[in-house]
């Protein structure tokens, strides 16, 4: 079986998004509609936003490969603000946070550089589901 769920835009779900046992299309339909989203922006992106702007955000994005194992979204973990933001800034909010999860079980599976310099680094759960923290 296959799971499907239409992907939203960066609209932030209060109380953290799709509710347990969403596990249809037509399901996921109901949500985007509920938080507002409109059809056009379905299918591309979705994003976790801490309603306080406290916490990091998660964005999920829309891929054009398929993974063989395991994943089927690619999951950034955004807390260093974007590109925008000055490097050493950034570098030390990602390092920071890798450390976190590092300490919290996660595993580093590579950095990546944009410009000479961490743009972001890939990671694992404890099952080895990836996802990058940016």
């Amino acid at each position: 079986m296959r799971l499907s769920l239409p992907l939203g835009s960066t609209h932030g779900a209060p109380g953290g998004g799709v509710p347990r046992g969403a596990r249809s299309t037509a399901a996921g339909r109901v949500v985007l509609a509920h938080f507002e989203v409109p059809p056009e922006e379905w299918n591309d992106q979705a994003a976790l936003v801490d309603p306080d702007g406290v916490g990091p955000r998660i964005s999920f994005l829309k891929v054009p490969e398929s993974k063989v194992a395991k994943n089927r979204l690619h999951i950034d973990v955004q807390v260093a603000g974007g590109r925008h933001q000055p490097w050493e800034r950034r570098e030390r909010l990602i390092r920071t946070t890798v450390d976190h999860l590092v300490a919290a079980g996660g595993n580093v599976l590579g950095e990546h550089q944009f410009e000479g310099r961490l743009d972001h680094v890939v990671m694992a759960d404890p099952e080895g589901n990836e996802f990058c923290v940016v």
